[in-house]
């Protein structure tokens, strides 16, 4: 079962799910939304492998993006910009197989694999990263 842990994302408001368009001679209820750069309006996928202990900095990306653990666990910390520099805002988010985590583009967060994890992970449009100290 996916679940959002982040709340103020979800697939009700993502971009991730704008921009689908029917394809001729497939069946009636289906829609596609193709890759970036092919489709300016795409998405770009990535499958993602992350070894236990690793982590990312704090970081950004210029679109929203949706991760979905196929295996193993992580911790997504987010960040906010604060006149003292950077602090955290809210709780740590655990994602364990099965989760779908949502983050709208420009949100500043980290994230730390606690087990070896297997990953999609699908960026509105091109992807980008930008860190932040």
């Amino acid at each position: 079962m996916s679940t959002n842990k982040t709340l103020d994302q979800n697939s009700d408001n993502s971009a991730i799910w704008n921009n689908h368009i029917s394809v001729p001679n497939t069946p009636d209820g289906f829609t596609v939304r193709t890759t970036h750069p092919t489709n300016a309006n795409g998405v770009e996928v990535m499958l993602e492998r992350w070894e236990a202990g690793s982590e990312e900095p704090i970081h950004s990306h210029p679109g929203d993006d949706m991760t979905v653990v196929v295996e193993g666990s992580m911790v997504i910390q987010f960040y906010r910009k604060s006149e003292g520099g950077l602090v955290t805002d809210g709780e740590p988010v655990l994602l364990k197989k099965g989760d779908t985590g949502y983050v709208r583009a420009g949100r500043i967060h980290d994230a730390k694999y606690i087990d070896d994890c297997k990953l999609v992970y699908v960026h509105d449009k091109a992807f980008g990263f930008a860190t932040h100290e």
